[in-house]
């Protein structure tokens, strides 16, 4: 296992239109590839999403006949470097689509495959509602995928608020978090850096989380800011506003030191859940 790579975080705006959006973010990608990047993400429906009555719809096809993954495969051969692709739109047999990331190798191989869980239904503001359940088929499974540099615990956008996920990743082997999203300018402001640096403070790893920029097709807005935190919370690399990359240098060496200094990880303990006393009336 290497102890250091270069990641790098693209950040898109992403289009209705599929294959300018493949064109967009494997140009950012190269440019990636010249600053030495060994391992490449990519925001949360880097390749297309719109909103239409409160609906997130991604740009979904078939898996054997996503556009995006054969594209990618061979960028991954030409670049040799590792992607995660950080979601696309993927339709099931049942009609539904599934909100997936991919992990693939530097020989084209797709090595993993993760569902996002947790779905995006709120009302950020009266009236303003994104229900992602109504067009999305939630995820069942955590998976940490297997790289040359450590586990990386897979999670997407809204999977962000829910540290028992992972915390999960983390103590199956996962030493890099990764979070593409294509988080609201609303949330994003608010929380999108606290919850970043908290999930890589509490598990002692590394964050990395793409995030598309700019406004959605029908509405909405997306934060930016894709980001590389290291496993004591400090912000290596910040994309800010606009279509650009956001890269670093990961020393893995990092997380154990973290994890040596605050062993949390092994000092879980079993409690009883908490008692309600009500009020004498």
């Amino acid at each position: 296992m290497s102890d250091k790579f270069i990641a790098a975080c693209i950040q898109n705006n992403a289009t209705p239109d599929v294959h300018e959006n493949i064109d967009t973010c494997l140009r950012l990608a190269r440019e990636a590839a010249k600053q030495g990047a060994n391992f490449i993400a990519t925001p949360e429906y880097f390749s297309g999403l719109r909103t239409e009555d409160a609906l997130l719809i991604p740009t979904a096809f078939t898996e054997d006949a996503h556009p995006v993954l054969p594209a990618f495969q061979s960028a991954a051969k030409e670049l040799n470097t590792w992607f995660l692709l950080g979601s696309l739109g993927v339709t099931n047999p049942d009609g539904r689509i599934s909100n997936r990331s991919y992990v693939i190798n530097p020989e084209g191989g797709i090595t993993t495959r993760y569902n996002k869980i947790h779905m995006f239904d709120v009302e950020l503001e009266p009236g303003k509602f994104y229900t992602e359940s109504a067009t999305i088929s939630p995820g069942e499974t955590s998976v940490v995928a297997q790289t040359p540099w450590g586990g990386l615990g897979l999670s997407i956008c809204y999977d962000l608020r829910f540290a028992a996920l992972y915390r999960e990743l983390a103590q199956n082997g996962a030493s890099i978090l990764a979070t593409p999203a294509a988080f609201t300018k609303v949330t994003g402001e608010a929380h999108w850096h606290v919850l970043n640096r908290a999930r890589a403070i509490e598990h002692g790893a590394f964050m990395i989380a793409p995030c598309q920029h700019g406004s959605f097709h029908g509405g909405g807005e997306a934060y930016g800011h894709s980001l590389i935190i290291d496993p004591w919370g400090n912000v290596l690399a910040d994309a800010q506003e606009g279509e650009g990359i956001a890269i670093a240098e990961i020393d893995m060496a990092l997380v154990a030191q973290a994890r040596r200094k605050i062993p949390a990880l092994t000092h879980d303990r079993d409690f009883a859940a908490a008692e309600t006393r009500l009020a004498a009336e």
